[in-house]
């Protein structure tokens, strides 16, 4: 009697136990699942970290990795014009787009693109789940332009465009981490400001600037911008002659009547510009 009870006992506890191994087997099926649903969207890119909204000779709304590095080019998908179509007013006003010849796309197709579509081709793909769609990305990323106005904050501590004038590189920091209790990113071509950065959460709230950002093509990080460094401005006709030659998506670059989008370029070289446009 006491026999068949301890078989009993055994016959249990072997059952409560296949239940376990299969519950996990079930947990890890949707796991892998869901994890393989992601690959699908973005390429086999892992997840990205936070978001950083490149200004002056930008290229958008980024996402990245907190060890400096970001995806690129995550989808093979098609570029949806239509899904933008009740923004394009605001984009041609804010976000100026300009040819750049031959460009190529992230997947190697050869032609000419607007900024708009090779900038999300790049860069907007890498953003999902945060970002849904095409609407989804230019919209936000206006949004956060607008919301946390750099140029704005800078005009009101006195930091304007001049070709001759040196500001202090710490003052031009404080003010923007005095608005926005975040440190940006500055990229400089020489003692030259050509891109500012401010980055933001996945809830875009603005957060320091991840370190370890690489350098590449005489660009420098801010930490190795020089103390004094100048705000060159834009030509009077509204742009520099450069914008509509090189710059595959000079986001604000023409807007100098306006203040909310009066911004400044850094002087960089033709090879330079080129780069920019894949």
């Amino acid at each position: 009697m006491a026999s068949i009870t301890i078989k009993a006992i055994l016959c249990i506890q072997l059952l409560a136990f296949l239940i376990g191994v299969f519950a996990v087997i079930g947990i890890n099926a949707s796991w892998e699942e869901e994890e393989g649903m992601l690959r699908k969207r973005t390429g086999h890119h892992k997840l990205f970290d936070y978001f950083k909204l490149s200004l002056l000779w930008p290229d958008g709304l980024w996402a990245d990795y907190n060890d400096g590095t970001w995806p690129a080019c995550c989808s093979g998908s098609e570029f949806d014009m239509n899904q933008i179509s009740s923004l394009l007013e605001m984009l041609k006003k804010y976000w100026p787009s300009y040819n750049c010849g031959a460009a190529s796309t992230c997947h190697g197709g050869k032609g000419t693109f607007w900024a708009h579509e090779v900038v999300f081709i790049k860069h907007g793909t890498c953003s999902y789940p945060v970002v849904q769609d095409e609407f989804d990305y230019f919209d936000r990323t206006l949004n956060a332009y607008f919301q946390f106005n750099a140029t704005g904050v800078l005009f009101e501590a006195g930091y304007l465009p001049s070709n001759s004038e040196k500001y202090p590189l710490a003052g031009i920091i404080s003010a923007i981490q005095n608005a926005f209790h975040a440190t940006p990113e500055l990229i400089c071509s020489g003692d030259a400001v050509e891109e500012l950065r401010i980055c933001f959460d996945k809830d875009f709230q603005p957060r320091d600037c991840a370190s370890g950002s690489i350098i590449k093509s005489g660009r420098v990080s801010s930490g190795s911008c020089p103390r004094y460094v100048s705000l060159p401005a834009i030509g009077s006709s509204g742009h520099m002659s450069s914008c509509s030659v090189g710059s595959c998506n000079a986001l604000f670059c023409k807007m100098i009547s306006t203040p909310v989008t009066n911004e400044w370029l850094g002087s960089v070289s033709s090879s330079a510009l080129q780069s920019t446009c894949y």
